[in-house]
């Protein structure tokens, strides 16, 4: 019988791993070329996988919920038109990892002991698999590695993941918790003072280890809804950014009036050349895009005491999605592209999120973000930054306003087209002046604007 090995595939550079959130295809399907096969979620975005084959599905050789690598089998179709006489369903075949004997485990102790001053000053590099066989995923040694966090500790810290398995939550508990506490063992009395400084510079510098979720009583008549995973990794993602970055706003108010009656005069005529309906946002993008271009300090990123100025301009739109979850489609190079480049590429990613066909790579590699808030009525927003980036902008509802209109012949009272601008941004690099700076900018460009401009 000829049987094709399917394979959990590449999904984008920094993406290492996936979860398998559920099988389209039963083991005996009939299964077609590029039909789609399996549902797999990452850290980034949720993928249909198609089959690269077709045949039928005898093999599942991951389970629902469970974690596979990049290159892993996951399924086995067979070729030859004919399912086995005995269809088996068994999970992938796990490499067994002996584990450690009690004079091994109790010489690792004492050698993590040992060591616990030296992880104040110097990095840590973690294997993906502890001595006691349990994996690690690549973002839970990044924070462990970052934080000081000792493998003898990963392997004390209980896993709520799929077998136990350490998942982002579970580490900066213990982190926040005052793991280093945790860590002394009977004989490390020597190192208290070294332990003590470390968990003084763990999250926040320390001051977040007191801090505990409020007990929420649940009344009679209360119902009790579980997040879905992407609204978990969106909560995890916007605590993180508010605890890592000091979020300042600044408020600009625009006249797009100009804006408004130009597109109002163009969008009929670009509908019929080019298919596609030219909304305000990628004229918003275009003065952001200018802007970014005179104040580069804005599309900059932070590691540690390090700043990482960004050679490209890459700027996300934070998309709404159906089930009302958030996701951020990233626009690459967008200084490159015309109004109408902007456009399709604001309508084409746009379509993209509604209809669940974002790629990895589609939502990675962001260095500005931009959401707007007047989709929903909202005058204004204080936006959290799309970490690592520094600085978001938030559009506001454009609105008929009263206004004082100057001219030669002297001042009087006009309707005009107005929307305010709410720019937040990393106080840690981005001080007052040149986020309040950079707004004024969008806002000069979006008033400057040639209403009698071709497109």
């Amino acid at each position: 019988m000829a049987q094709i090995e399917i394979r959990l595939p590449k999904m984008g550079e920094s993406v290492t791993e996936a979860t398998i959130t559920n099988w389209l295809k039963n083991v005996g399907d009939a299964i077609e070329m590029d039909e789609p096969l399996v549902e797999v979620a990452t850290d980034k975005v949720d993928n249909e996988l198609p089959s690269e084959a077709e045949g039928i599905l005898v093999k599942q050789l991951f389970a629902t919920d469970e974690v596979a690598q990049v290159g892993d089998v996951i399924a086995i179709i067979s070729t030859d038109g004919e399912a086995p006489e005995t269809i088996e369903n068994t999970p992938a075949e796990k490499e067994v990892v002996e584990a450690p004997s009690v004079e091994a485990a109790a010489a690792t102790i004492n050698t993590e002991i040992e060591t616990v001053a030296a992880t104040v000053s110097e990095d840590i590099n973690l294997d993906k698999n502890g001595p006691s066989g349990k994996f690690y995923s690549p973002l839970v040694r990044s924070i462990a590695e970052k934080e000081g966090v000792s493998m003898n500790e990963l392997e004390s810290i209980t896993g709520s993941g799929q077998s136990g398995r350490v998942t982002k939550k579970d580490i900066l508990g213990y982190i926040a918790e005052g793991r280093t506490a945790k860590a002394a063992a009977p004989g490390a009395s020597a190192n208290k003072a070294v332990v003590s400084e470390v968990q003084q510079t763990t999250v926040g510098g320390g001051f977040l280890s007191g801090i505990k979720e409020p007990t929420v009583a649940i009344g009679p008549d209360d119902e009790i809804m579980e997040m879905d995973r992407m609204r978990k990794l969106i909560a995890d993602h916007m605590v993180m950014s508010t605890h890592v970055s000091p979020h300042v706003t600044s408020y600009v108010e625009a006249d797009v009036t100009n804006i408004f009656n130009w597109r109002k005069k163009v969008k009929n005529e670009f509908m019929a050349r080019e298919g596609e309906n030219i909304t305000f946002t990628p004229i918003f993008m275009e003065a952001v895009v200018k802007a970014i271009k005179d104040f580069p300090m804005i599309n900059v990123s932070v590691s540690g005491n390090k700043i990482i100025k960004r050679k490209h301009i890459n700027v996300g739109m934070a998309t709404a999605l159906p089930s009302g979850n958030l996701i951020v489609p990233v626009i690459k190079d967008a200084d490159r592209l015309s109004l109408t480049g902007l456009t399709k590429a604001v309508n084409e990613m746009a379509n993209n999120a509604r209809n669940n066909n974002l790629k990895p790579e589609d939502i990675q590699g962001g260095t500005y973000t931009v959401t707007n808030v007047g989709t929903f009525g909202n005058v204004m927003g204080t936006p959290i930054i799309n970490q690592p980036q520094v600085a978001i902008l938030a559009l506001g509802a454009i609105r008929k306003v009263p206004a004082v209109i100057e001219t030669p012949e002297g001042d009087f009272i006009g309707i005009r087209h107005k929307m305010f601008l709410s720019h937040s941004y990393d106080h840690r690099v981005v001080d007052g002046a040149l986020g309040g700076q950079f707004v004024r900018r969008v806002a000069d460009y979006l008033e400057q604007f040639d209403a009698s401009r071709t497109v």
